[in-house]
């Protein structure tokens, strides 16, 4: 019996093939149809068997893996080289594609094919498509194009038209075509990173999603916000290219650039036209050059820093940029490595991925679902470049949405702007992430229940039955006891009682209301002689330590609200500034000196002063900080001695106002809770001579939780900076302190205080000096933040400028400065912007909003004169008197109340 057609037909091709292995295959410049070859042919040579003219580039069956070390033989590609580095620029991926021992590489007049003869059935695994014309020869050219010819020389088909991970001088990429990794340097099957194009720019993607059907990208790096970006059109962009000086995304008739990119060390030119980009199998994209005789060397890498790519380190680790390379870690909710990532601590378990699309049950997803948070100061890539799934809602909102979601395995949530980005399919690496970070919440699964409890219901019921009353009686006593005892204790005199430890329940303690706060509670009616022990906290000094370092607090270097600060010097011989709180017979000393404590202790940021201890020994309670060697900003910026011009020079000004916008959009927005500063001013501004920006003096702060309504009826602050909602018993937010903040600007900008000066303050003004300010014409009214609204409105800005600076900055700065400071100073706090914006604005990464005027209104009344808001003033707005000089009462007055009617005695 014959065999069949086809399986006659395979065994002659096997055949052929055995046959052909034996010959040597020496590299030609062009191939002709029919030829087959397997890696066979390659065992003893270094696999090329086509060679462009110039011998610059090579085709080969290519093992990527192979070394000297290492004869593997098991993992073999066809692929383009560049002949001196061994370097792939090209190579036939697709499912199947490795040439493994039975598949074959076949060239025939249809095109260029990858099959496996064993298979049942003989479907390429690989091919180019359809051809117009028979192929008559394939051949290499010297800029690395592998190219399928006709009979004519016209190209059928060419490599340059199909890119895989790599792009070659000259080679144009179009949009619809991206650039796609290997999975490693050993296999170059596709990988999870791409370049793609689009109408606007070039992305950087990572595959989150492994399902071919619907795979999802996360974009993590564009072109366009490269630092050495230069945007020189808004035209679409139609396709990109890479020459020796640098990356160019071009216009549709391909000469008008509307993106260049250049590098900052182009290659010699004896290399470039060896210049390539390539998408490395880390996600990395990369300019090397691939000169003669020379080893393959980076011009240019993006992103610069390994924590910007998305799986640095394994899934939710924690990556950490350094000298010499990165660090990974666990956070601290995530302490435990599991599957080559970070799990939670407690036990529970992470979700499995499931494909976005996927359905499943939404009632069943909710059910047995918790999260535990990354922490403050965490970011990751969804909320640089994704767009949020929900915006506007609160954080519950986020956290249902997500529970509802199967396919969601966490959230990250912006507070500024109130987004939501729900996290599907593979979860990368974190970092750590500036003050408007977004929270980031993983969802866990609650651990499997232990074998000891799936005991039967019967004897639970036995055991909780007899037990559960026995306990009962016995912690009864115990607590019947103990009321015995703490009374007994508390009728013992005073002389007889032991030194006792008490612990302060913080958080209860600074939600007391209004009326509650005017009398000290009973658990803060503590003797002299108890101990404050909280939690986590710094270094806890004696007095006897703290009395040594200052000597005998000789050094007093500052005076606050609520104590005196001194310099000390601690035994590892470092410099610090010791606050001893005064006053604290009363219940608001106390509460401040607590308060202090709970919100320095646990924040942590590079423009905020750092707590480094602190001394609670009965009434001696006292706060170690670190030293600020140049003092406060006033103490610099409004200097002045005899007829000296010295002053603090523009680009210094400009680096405290970006760096104290940082400080505080950390406070709203980077920590676990909210905080409010509520008395920023140039005092609580502190400088160092390494250039240090820091906000210190959190003694007025209010920590506000998200459930919170984030209202509190308290004034507190110092005059000249209050908001105008302190006086009009409106809520109080953290645009109040945006208010301070841009009186605080337009003080930097013209080095004198902002207050109308009246009689009483003459003296006090004396010491800190009175000239200066905006040209004389506009000076009449002495309150320059109405100066500022009329010089703005004029484009007259360098006229608000410091007159000692004699012109010395940049009037464009200027001008975005005080257009920040008036946004700021809005009567609508709503309408004021958020910090994070502010710090944004300031350091240029955002443009400055135009200020409105029909918001400063006020402003300009009380700096004409048409409003007396003196403290007397204050008592006639809380009686509701309908006018005054003609202004109606429902205007929103500013911040000019007392010190003491604020905070008490300074």
């Amino acid at each position: 019996m014959a065999p069949p057609p086809d399986l006659l037909s395979r065994l002659i091709l096997l055949l052929s093939l055995a046959v052909a292995a034996a010959a040597r295959i020496v590299p030609v410049q062009y191939l002709y149809p029919p030829f087959n070859l397997t890696y066979f042919h390659f065992i003893d040579t270094n696999g090329a068997f086509l060679l462009s003219p110039g011998s610059n580039f090579s085709a080969a069956v290519y093992n990527a893996g192979a070394t000297e070390a290492s004869d593997s033989q098991s993992c073999f590609f066809f692929s383009v080289l560049h002949t001196a580095s061994r370097t792939p620029v090209w190579t036939a991926t697709a499912a199947g594609s490795t040439l493994l021992e039975s598949v074959v590489l076949s060239l025939s007049a249809t095109g260029l094919r990858l099959f496996d003869p064993s298979a049942a059935q003989l479907d390429p695994a690989w091919s180019t498509p359809r051809l117009r014309e028979p192929v008559a020869a394939l051949r290499l050219l010297d800029t690395g194009e592998l190219a399928l010819i006709d009979a004519r020389n016209a190209t059928l088909w060419s490599s340059l038209d199909r890119p895989t991970d790599t792009l070659i001088h000259g080679q144009p990429l179009r949009l619809g075509t991206p650039l796609t990794s290997s999975a490693s340097d050993q296999d170059l099957s596709p990988g999870a990173y791409r370049l793609v194009l689009t109408p606007n720019d070039a992305l950087l993607q990572w595959a989150t999603s492994s399902s071919s059907a619907s795979p999802a990208f996360l974009t993590y790096w564009a072109l366009s916000s490269d630092p050495a970006a230069v945007q020189d059109s808004s035209h679409a962009v139609a396709s990109m290219a890479v020459n020796a000086s640098g990356i160019y995304l071009l216009a549709e008739n391909g000469r008008g650039t509307v993106y260049r990119l250049l590098f900052p060390s182009p290659p010699p030119a004896a290399s470039s036209k060896g210049i390539i980009l390539k998408v490395d199998p880390s996600g990395r994209l990369r300019a090397l050059t691939l000169a003669a005789g020379a080893a393959v060397a980076t011009v240019w890498a993006a992103p610069a820093n390994d924590c910007d790519l998305p799986l640095p380190c394994p899934s939710l680790s924690l990556c950490t940029a350094g000298g010499n390379g990165s660090t990974c870690m666990c956070p601290d909710a995530l302490s435990t490595y599991s599957n080559g990532g970070c799990a939670p601590a407690d036990g529970s378990s992470l979700p499995a991925a499931i494909p976005p699309d996927s359905s499943c049950d939404a009632g069943k997803a909710v059910k047995k679902v918790s999260y535990v948070s990354l922490g403050a100061g965490i970011g990751y890539l969804p909320t640089k470049f994704a767009q949020a799934d929900a915006s506007g809602d609160a954080l519950p909102a986020c956290r249902d949405l997500c529970s509802a979601n199967c396919s969601c395995l966490g959230f990250f949530y912006r507070n500024s702007s109130r987004s939501c980005f729900l996290l599907h399919g593979r979860i990368g690496s974190v970092f750590r992430a500036g003050a408007d970070a977004a929270a980031g919440f993983i969802k866990t699964l609650p651990p499997p229940p232990p074998a000891s409890s799936r005991r039967s219901l019967s004897l639970i019921t036995i055991v909780f039955g007899i037990v559960f009353p026995t306990v009962a009686a016995v912690l009864m006593s115990l607590l019947l006891y103990a009321m015995g005892a703490q009374c007994l204790r508390r009728r013992r005199p005073q002389h007889l009682k032991k030194s006792t430890s008490s612990w302060f329940k913080l958080p209860a303690m600074l939600s007391l209301s209004r009326a509650a706060s005017s009398a000290p509670s009973a658990s803060e009616d503590l003797g002299d002689d108890e101990d404050v022990l909280i939690p986590g906290l710094p270094t806890r000094f004696t007095y006897g330590e703290l009395d040594a370092a200052t000597d005998g607090f000789k050094w007093q270097i500052g005076c606050g609200g609520f104590g005196s600060v001194f310099r000390g010097e601690l035994p590892d011989r470092s410099t610090v500034a010791v606050k001893r709180m005064n006053g604290l017979g009363a219940g608001q000393g106390r509460r401040e000196f607590l308060t202090e404590i709970a919100v320095i202790g646990n924040v942590h940021h590079v423009n905020l002063v750092k707590l480094r201890g602190f001394c609670a020994e009965g009434a001696r309670q006292l706060l170690v900080y670190e030293f600020m060697n140049q003092g406060s900003l006033d103490q610099t910026l409004f200097r002045r001695s005899g007829n000296s011009t010295a002053a603090l020079e523009w680009p210094a000004r400009l680096h405290v106002c970006v760096g104290a916008a940082r400080g505080l959009a950390y406070l709203h927005g980077g920590c676990d809770r909210k905080i409010l500063h509520c008395d920023v001013k140039p005092e609580n501004i502190l400088l160092d001579d390494r250039g240090g920006v820091k906000i210190a003096d959190f003694g007025l702060a209010k920590l506000m939780s998200p459930e919170q309504s984030g209202l509190f009826t308290t004034m507190r602050g110092t005059r000249g900076y209050l908001a105008p909602e302190w006086l009009m018993n409106a809520p109080i937010t953290d645009k109040a302190d945006v208010y301070s903040f841009g009186m605080v600007l337009l003080e930097i900008v013209r080095g004198r205080k902002n207050s109308k000066k009246q009689p009483e303050e003459e003296e006090e003004h004396a010491t800190t000096g009175s000239s200066g300010g905006a040209s004389s014409e506009h000076t009449t009214s002495g309150y320059f933040p109405a100066v500022a609204v009329e010089l703005h409105e004029q484009g007259r800005h360098a006229e608000l400028l410091d007159p000692r600076l004699e012109g010395r900055a940049d009037v464009a700065q200027v001008e975005r400065v005080v257009r920040v400071a008036l946004c700021c100073l809005h009567e609508d706090a709503a309408l004021r912007p958020t910090m994070a914006i502010v710090s944004a604005m300031l350091d240029g990464s955002m443009d400055a909003a135009e200020p409105r005027p029909d918001l400063l209104r006020y402003l300009r009344m009380y700096g004409r004169g048409l409003v007396d808001l003196r403290p007397a003033a204050v008592g006639w707005m809380a009686k509701g008197s309908d006018t005054t000089a003609g202004v109606s009462s429902s205007w929103s007055p500013p911040s000019c109340v007392s010190a003491q009617q604020l905070s008490g005695p300074r």
